[in-house]
């Protein structure tokens, strides 16, 4: 089989690189992205690796580019993306990047000091403009109001004592801002340690100002202090520097105070000019670093993902040949080659690189070669378990059985639609859609299951039409081929009322799908609806499984498991087939023998149920006695043919259970305790061989595992299978249930909502049938394809994962992960989104 049903050939190969190449030579794997380097320096710390240098410039270089990105974001300059991703540069270029992020970032934080600084001066001189003005109010009410009565309450009695008429009294007074919200605990301190003796004003400025530290818009007061004497004047001044107030020289003289605002204002304008050229020379460098941010980012990740990398490598003992070892897909060898002989051209070097393929015990890596439409289903089969190395891979089957069972359960043609619709639209736009890199996880599922979704809504518009179901109602496309026999008044007076198949029936199947009658059916539609649902349920699960057990006989074969083939894969066959498909077969006879048009013993009254016939075969029980004029069997012998296969699938148990760690112990006796071929159980083998024709190196692993422990892993396997395959049967009814929750859903949606509104008439109706209509397609998209949608892709998930995958899937294997510039770039841009 191609590499779609099993993950790559893999092979680890040795590296040899003249040092002077090296460097090229890991830059051109990494734009292939086909090599996964192991770390030959384990036990070497980070900080003693040769390149360790080289990789801190490059974390230096990247501070840098931080930085200067968030200056850029915090401009809202927009930065320019092409798209295109720029070779790595030489290591002599880091010289000549490193001189350009150097002075930018100089440049640019010289800019913001100065801009820092003008715009603290702004502030001081804005504060003492607002101080100019405000006080020029208080002194002008201090020199109207000043008399006896205000004297004696500024200074207290003994004040009021000491002046004469006649005499102005000299009171010294400090001004200054501060926090809007610091005022009230500033004035309480104030009144508590001067006892009183001081008179404060205050008034809010208006206009919020700008905290040159950060940016914020700060709420601010000015505020003006009177008082007697140097003692309260140095009381006043240190609790305006406990509550961080700013005070501001203010001369007491009305012509000193108007030349200082004079002074101010001329000042604030000039600032203001230099402020706007501070800028205008900020921007420019911004927007002239936007232009190449990203690029520079790319090329700095690149250079200390090399770097990164040949740490990984080891120094031979001339200290001029670098040797890796590496994992490779087996068919992209001579592509590795040719990009090794590339980086040797561009670095000038006469000495070719050299790749020998070694051999190996170890397992390699899994690698399933994926496009944008196979990537979303081998996700879903990886978040279950990365598949073993060379292990039948799920994915393909996926591909179909995925969004078939979804649609089982969902199936509706509008719905399904909707959905379809949803998918093709993101499959049309999703270049566009790619670019707009957003950190929405919803969005981003969305996206990435993108074909997932269209074919889940394809598949169920499939089945939609299978059930004639559409928004709860049917499409009647062929015509019924029902007929009614009552006059119209009596059937629908008589809600009970049945339609005769000898007579109203035409005898012919309706060409496709579901009958449209059924959709109007009332007393029996579910009755009819369950019995056809549930048993395409049961027969959909044992297919479904009797094909996860096919797909381990490929395992068995591919890796040469001849005990595994003969003694799990034939027993575990034998007991699904005459058991469950038994089953399968016998629904299958009873569709075809009996009908309600056929006399007896072939009629609908003689058709025998197919669960309780499943339950006497088990349990070896007589059947009841059948009604008059009805045969106990459906077919001649089966009786004896239902009793044989019960005893053949019990005697299948033992031989699960027992014959093969029974031919382990017997071949290590044999073998004087050595392993033979084919004798190994899974867990000695993990799943894997590395050996022979399939490639990826050495022999089974040199450790056995214990005979008690493997008679105690077959016993779990036998009991889980045995048990499993009853409850996986039983599981599968949710694509019963979930398909009758759904139809009874919309038809409540139909009935309940849309219904009301269609029921009005006149203009006024028209009104309320669109209100109601917007509010039924609402709850449509949100429950019914949402919610829904979302519940039965999780149960799809669950078959598929359990039932499906136990039967052949170990999912013990761990991903390749090559060396790639592409992924590298996209996390490390992931990241500086999330930070």
């Amino acid at each position: 089989m191609g590499s779609l049903f099993r993950s790559e050939e893999m092979a680890l190969c040795q590296l040899f690189l003249q040092s002077e190449a090296a460097y090229a030579c890991v830059s051109e794997l990494g734009e292939l992205g086909l090599v996964q380097f192991r770390d030959l320096n384990p036990d070497v710390n980070a900080f003693q690796r040769k390149f360790v240098n080289e990789v801190r410039r490059c974390d230096e270089m990247e501070r840098k580019l931080r930085y200067l990105e968030k200056e850029i974001k915090k401009d809202g300059i927009p930065m320019l993306d092409t798209g295109e991703s720029p070779e790595a540069p030489q290591p002599r270029e880091m010289i000549d990047l490193e001189a350009t992020f150097e002075k930018l970032e100089n440049e640019l934080r010289e800019v913001n000091q100065n801009a820092e600084a003008l715009k603290r001066n702004f502030l001081e001189l804005t504060e003492l403009k607002h101080i100019l003005r405000k006080t020029q109010v208080f002194f002008d009410e201090m020199a109207d109001n000043q008399n006896e009565d205000e004297q004696a309450q500024l200074l207290g009695e003994e004040g009021a004592r000491a002046s004469q008429p006649g005499q102005n009294l000299k009171l010294g007074f400090v001004a200054g801002v501060i926090l809007r919200e610091r005022l009230p605990a500033f004035e309480r301190m104030l009144w508590r340690a001067c006892r009183g003796n001081v008179f404060l004003r205050q008034a809010m400025i208006e206009t919020p100002l700008e905290d040159p530290t950060n940016g914020d818009q700060v709420h601010k007061s000015v505020f003006i202090i009177f008082f007697q004497g140097d003692q309260l004047k140095t009381r006043v001044k240190k609790i305006c520097e406990g509550f961080r107030a700013t005070l501001y020289p203010c001369p007491e003289a009305p012509a000193d105070r108007r030349e200082m605002a004079m002074g101010v204002m001329t000042r604030i304008e000039d600032l203001n000019t230099v402020l706007g050229q501070t800028q205008d020379h900020r921007h420019r460098v911004l927007v002239a670093a936007a232009k190449n941010l990203k690029n520079w980012f790319v090329k700095v990740r690149k250079i200390k993902a090399i770097y990164h990398t040949l740490n990984l490598f080891n120094l031979d003992v001339t200290q001029k040949c670098l040797i890796a070892e590496c994992w490779v897909p087996l068919l992209d060898i001579e592509t590795i080659q040719l990009a090794l002989r590339r980086g040797t051209e561009r670095s000038g070097s006469s000495v070719p690189p050299i790749l020998n393929r070694m051999q190996t015990f170890e397992n390699p890596p899994t690698y399933n070669r994926t496009n944008k439409f196979t990537k979303a289903f081998q996700a879903l089969i990886d978040a279950y378990g990365v598949a073993s190395y060379r292990e039948m891979n799920p994915a393909p089957y996926t591909i179909i059985t995925f969004p078939f069972l979804f649609a089982v359960m969902f199936g509706d043609l509008g719905h399904g639609a909707i959905m379809a619709l949803f998918g093709l639209w993101m499959i049309r736009k999703e270049k566009g859609l790619a670019a707009q890199k957003t950190d929405n996880e919803i969005w981003n599922i969305f996206f990435g299951g993108r074909y997932i979704i269209f074919l889940m809504g394809v598949f169920s518009m499939y089945t939609g039409l299978i059930y004639n179901d559409i928004f709860s109602k049917s499409l009647n496309i062929f015509g019924s081929h029902w007929h009614m026999s009552y006059n119209k008044s009596t059937v629908l007076e008589n809600k009970y009322l049945q339609l005769n198949p000898k007579g109203d029936y035409e005898g012919d199947p309706y060409p496709f799908g579901m009958d449209p009658i059924w959709q109007v059916a009332g007393a029996n539609k579910i009755i009819f609806h369950n019995a056809y649902k549930m048993k395409i349920s049961i027969i959909f699960g044992v297919i479904h499984m009797i094909f996860g057990v096919v797909m381990s006989w490929h395992n068995h074969t591919y890796f040469r498991n001849r005990i595994s083939m003969l003694y799990e894969f034939i027993p575990q066959l034998v007991f699904l087939l005459l058991l469950f498909f038994y089953m399968v077969l016998l629904m299958f006879i009873k569709w075809i023998k009996f009908a309600a048009t056929n006399a007896k013993p072939y009629s609908e009254a003689c058709a025998p149920s197919i669960l309780i016939t499943f339950i006497d075969m088990v349990l070896f029980n007589t059947p009841k006695a059948p009604p008059q004029d009805c045969e106990t069997y459906m077919f001649f012998g089966q009786h004896f043919i239902q009793v044989l296969f019960v005893l053949v699938a019990v005697g299948c148990i033992p031989v699960m259970l027992l014959a093969k760690p029974l031919l382990i112990m017997q071949a290590r006796k044999q073998a004087n305790v050595q392993p033979i071929a084919g004798a190994t159980s899974d867990a000695e083998t993990g799943g894997v061989s590395n050996g022979g024709s399939h490639g990826g190196g050495g022999g089974p692993h040199e450790e056995e595992e214990e005979l008690s422990e493997i008679f105690i892993h077959q016993s779990i396997h036998t009991i889980e299978y045995v048990l499993g395959s009853v409850s996986h049967t039983a599981s599968y009814l949710r694509l019963w249930a979930l398909s009758l929750a759904h139809a009874q859903l919309a038809e409540v949606l139909w009935t309940m909502v849309l219904s009301i509104g269609l029921k009005q008439e006149g203009w006024l109706g028209g009104i309320i049938l669109t209100c109601v209509f917007a509010f039924w397609a609402i709850l449509t998209v949100g429950i019914l394809v949402l919610m829904e949608g979302l519940s039965a892709f999780l149960h799809t998930l669950r078959l598929h994962w359990v039932e499906f995958q136990s039967k052949f899937y170990k999912g013990q294997g761990y991903a390749f992960q090559p060396f790639s510039f592409d992924a590298i770039i996209e996390n490390g841009a992931a990241s500086a989104e999330a930070e």
